[in-house]
């Protein structure tokens, strides 16, 4: 008893200062332009700030570490109530081989352009998978099995959050130019802008229709991080095997597992609208909180010292899913 008491303790003020900078982020939202924002994004730039202006005290390091391990992967698991097999299969065969071909394209594409530019591949994974699936979740997600520095986290977020706030300013009025209508521009906003909030905010100014097909062709790119993070990590366990000469057992994280787990639960029974509000208000909170862990072990100069070939990478990642997208949706009409 003593012992457990002894790590709560430890942990505390480390969790007590994520989540002090989480609720601040939720808060900041209230600012004139900055509800587009996450409060996801605002927590790690908050505390980037706090860490690189103040230090992050080394009574928190127990609580910083606590939160980017096991409440991040909790919230990782709660995603799991936000979708649906039904919702997935509402998007027609159509809808699901443009959010999945665009996904894994972009994904292939990243990973080898990062080696054309001679981007680390750990900070190219997560580029992929920031841009290809759903922004900064599956950026923290994709690390745990890649175990790239926080900086690289930082840097790939970054990215996403640049190129996921231009396309969610871009996308409306291209659409309109391009003759898209209501679901095609649902369907080209969900399949291939970074981060759910962005396609909210995007798919939704071009009609309710635009803003319902968005957010679950989003949610259906969310269902396939479980099977990404998967691939990554056998992946990563079979280099460490041929560098070790040993046998190494692929991994199947307990939190993929959860999140898979809990969608069949969403699927098979209906959870009240209380209840389902109140767990995507949890869910958003434990991530906001794990991403201010993070920003408060980020280090600036470290994160300069990444030079700019990464955010040119984040460049072409994010041109390549939006023309891709867009032009199998063009084909398919």
């Amino acid at each position: 008893m003593s012992a457990h008491l002894a790590s709560t303790l430890a942990i505390g003020p480390g969790v007590a200062l994520a989540a002090a900078i989480a609720s601040f982020a939720y808060l900041a939202r209230h600012i004139p332009g900055m509800a587009t924002f996450s409060p996801m994004i605002l927590a790690i730039v908050i505390g980037m700030s706090v860490h690189n202006l103040v230090g992050t005290p080394s009574i928190a390091r127990p609580g910083i570490a606590f939160s980017l391990r096991f409440l991040l992967r909790v919230a990782i698991v709660l995603l799991g109530c936000q979708l649906t097999l039904a919702e997935v299969a509402d998007l027609g065969a159509k809808g699901l081989l443009v959010v999945a071909g665009a996904l894994i394209a972009t994904f292939v594409f990243t990973v080898a352009a990062g080696r054309v530019l001679g981007v680390d591949q750990k900070l190219s994974e997560l580029i992929a998978a920031g841009t290809s699936i759903c922004g900064a979740s599956a950026i923290v997600a994709t690390n745990s099995v890649t175990e790239a520095h926080d900086e690289d986290v930082a840097y790939a977020i970054a990215c996403v959050t640049l190129f996921g706030s231009i396309a969610m300013f871009t996308y409306p009025p291209l659409s309109r130019v391009l003759h898209l209508g209501s679901e095609a521009h649902g369907l080209w906003s969900g399949a291939s802008i970074h981060e759910i909030a962005q396609v909210v905010a995007a798919s939704f100014q071009n009609g309710q229709r635009a803003g319902e097909i968005g957010t679950v062709a989003k949610l259906a790119r969310v269902m396939l991080l479980a099977p990404v993070v998967v691939a990554l990590g056998i992946k990563a366990r079979l280099s460490a095997s041929r560098a070790s000469t040993k046998s190494v057992r692929p991994p199947m994280p307990w939190f993929v597992l959860g999140f898979v787990a809990l969608v069949g639960v969403n699927s098979a029974f209906t959870i009240p609208a209380t209840a389902k509000d109140m767990i995507v208000t949890v869910t958003s909170f434990l991530l906001s909180t794990a991403l201010a862990a993070m920003g408060l072990e980020t280090d600036l100069s470290k994160l300069r010292a990444r030079g700019v070939r990464p955010a040119v990478l984040g460049a072409l990642a994010f041109l390549f899913i939006a023309t891709f997208s867009l032009t199998l949706i063009k084909l398919m009409e």
